[in-house]
């Protein structure tokens, strides 16, 4: 799943620097350039190269990547330095390899992160690299002009405790605030 994220990762960034020149299906007139980033891609994409990705893929973990019960998850036979096929970079010393195989982890789970982030803003605003500006379904953006709003965080309401929206309730909670503020700055410099 690691390896597969900065993939992913990888495939939301780089298409907004470079896309292939020429036809990704010349039958139907369709280039690579057409092809937006993030979830619109899916809907351009035709039948047939999804069904290219999911040969190769399939290919790949069924007959590349095959688990040996003999070796650590992960660790194929015929995967080289950075898992690449059939590499003639092999690591040989354990202790390198250990520690390689350690940050491909640490690097694999930041990516599932990145990914998953990467999602979310793309579902909430439209684009694979949205401005959250224009996202303005947001119940807590009903208190974005209140006093306290800071950036780079906005409106801070981690527990959802204003996405109703009821504005006797934020303002009685904002005095609340405030008098818990206060008292805490003077315990603080009273200690």
């Amino acid at each position: 799943h690691g390896r597969v994220a900065m993939f992913a990762c990888l495939g939301y960034i780089v298409p907004e620097y470079y896309r292939w020149p020429g036809d990704l299906s010349p039958s139907l007139g369709l280039k690579f350039s057409d092809v937006p980033t993030g979830f619109a891609a899916f809907s351009k994409v035709p039948l047939s190269g999804w069904a290219q990705m999911v040969a190769f893929a399939g290919t790949v973990e069924l007959f590349q990547y095959v688990d040996d019960p003999k070796r650590p998850p992960g660790d194929f036979e015929n995967a080289g330095f950075l898992g690449i096929p059939n590499s003639f970079v092999k690591i040989n010393d354990p202790e390198v390899k250990q520690k390689k195989l350690a940050a491909e982890l640490a690097n694999g789970r930041l990516a599932m992160m990145a990914i998953i982030g990467m999602f979310f803003q793309n579902g909430l605003t439209g684009e694979a690299w949205g401005d959250w500006s224009l996202y303005t379904d947001s119940p807590l953006r009903a208190f974005e002009g209140e006093l306290g709003v800071q950036a780079p965080v906005g409106f801070w309401d981690p527990l959802g405790l204003s996405a109703d929206g009821d504005v006797d309730t934020f303002k009685r909670r904002r005095a609340a605030e405030l008098k818990h503020g206060r008292i805490c700055m003077l315990a603080c410099v009273g200690y």
